[in-house]
């Protein structure tokens, strides 16, 4: 194993790391459950859910038969021309979950080409309706929609982590990230920004792309749901598309199956991902209204113009399927709960820590905002030492778990958390 670690040092790219000075990997042999193993013996709770995807664990009996099963039929089909009952389960499974009037559904790769999917729609819906001005995005500061092109051109052009890129992306509108926080009673003033932009831009913007109720990986904010009614209001008032990213918040993170539920509100639009599949495959979905779908249809060039290799994977779908159906017949309302409250319980006297900002929770989330940034790897060391699996990031340490953890699994990392900040 020294020899190959020695190789993937120099060779291999992991997220955000320089081949000159790598952070230090650690070396998996298996997982099941809750539970990473490493190669050294050694077992981690995994409070990250696999950047939060294995919403089941790791090695579940039916996901894996749902893989078994659809293998011994075929891995792949190309979906040019073609199709198959997976994608055709699944499409329903999610046309029946998501908001109403989320009817048509295009299935592709990857959260980051779900949003450049949502965003190619919202350009050509107005295209096909012969109104070629209207070609930019309204997003919100501390967003993150991902680390393709397009997707980077919509997160924070700080907070998300792209600024470099900045001149060769394309140039959107950013209005101030809602400034009243989730339990906070909600203040009109936190739309004055975004409000400002439409009146004054509205006749060049496409659409309003956010994450509702949950900024990720922008900064792990909270906010209120009242803020994403008001921005579905405005989109209806100033005819713009509202495009909702999903892909962290969907499945249940937040305590409901999909965050718009908070709201009260459908968008045009849904982008979903990440826990569809319960961390076995890589799959999402970009879901549009009969009114985008439609319009995009009718108008020239009168196709949809995106078509991935790899769209509709028939294991990746067969999965998803098994992944959905596993979470809807289980009791995840009361299991999502049970965590919010033992995080909050545990996680809150962090608070009085003078080294700590913040601390809030939602749902299955957890997120203890420090004063100045962390050392990552020096942290993550320790938090492995305690038997803990997670990923701090800027200021932030949090964690956002498997739903089928259990209290004492939970409460092991919230203590290793507590231990590092206590004596760091």
């Amino acid at each position: 194993m020294k020899e190959a670690l020695k190789f993937d040092q120099h060779h291999i790219w992991h997220p955000y790391t320089s081949l000159i000075n790598p952070l230090p990997v650690y070396p998996v042999t298996s997982a099941s459950g809750v539970r990473i193993k490493l190669e050294d013996g050694r077992e981690l709770i995994d409070g990250m859910s696999s950047w939060w995807t294995a919403i089941h664990g790791y090695n579940h009996p039916v996901l894996n038969k749902a893989i078994n099963d659809q293998l011994k039929n075929m891995a792949h089909v190309m979906f040019g021309g073609l199709t198959h009952q997976p994608a055709i389960e699944l499409s329903k499974r999610l046309i029946e979950l998501t908001p109403e009037n989320l009817d048509t559904v295009f299935l592709c790769d990857s959260g980051s080409i779900s949003v450049e999917v949502a965003i190619k729609m919202a350009i050509q819906y107005w295209f096909s309706k012969g109104i070629t001005q209207k070609q930019k995005l309204l997003t919100i500061r501390s967003g993150y929609h991902g680390d393709s092109f397009g997707a980077m051109s919509v997160c924070d052009p700080v907070t998300g982590m792209h600024e470099i890129f900045t001149r060769v992306l394309p140039s959107h509108f950013f209005a101030d990230a809602p400034s009243c926080r989730y339990d906070d009673p909600w203040d009109p003033s936190s739309l004055d920004s975004i409000s400002h932009i439409l009146n004054e831009n509205h006749a060049s913007i496409a659409a309003v792309i956010l994450e509702p109720v949950v900024q990720g990986a922008g900064g792990m904010r909270f906010y209120s749901p009242q803020y994403l009614t008001e921005v579905r209001h405005l989109c209806d008032h100033f005819d713009i598309l509202l495009i909702a990213d999903e892909i962290a918040t969907g499945f249940g993170r937040t305590g409901s199956l999909f965050a718009c539920e908070k709201a009260g509100i459908s968008p045009d639009i849904m982008c979903t991902g990440k826990a569809m599949t319960g961390g076995y495959m890589s799959l999402a979905a970009t879901l549009a209204s009969r009114k985008v779908s439609h319009q995009i249809s009718s108008g020239h060039p009168g196709v949809f113009m995106h078509g991935p290799t790899f769209m509709a994977n028939p294991l990746a779908c067969s999965v998803a399927i098994a992944s959905i159906d596993l979470l809807i017949q289980s009791s995840w309302k009361n299991k999502v709960l049970a965590i919010e409250n033992q995080l909050k319980k545990e996680l809150e006297p962090l608070s009085q820590n003078t080294q700590v900002k913040n601390v809030r929770v939602l749902g299955a989330i957890g997120v203890v905002e420090m004063k100045e940034p962390v050392h990552m790897a020096e942290i993550q060391n320790q938090l492995v030492s305690c038997g803990v699996w997670l990923r701090p990031f800027g200021r932030l340490i949090y964690t956002m778990p498997p739903y089928i953890i259990k209290p004492s699994e939970l409460t092991q990392i919230t203590h290793a958390i507590n231990h590092i900040i206590s004596n760091n």
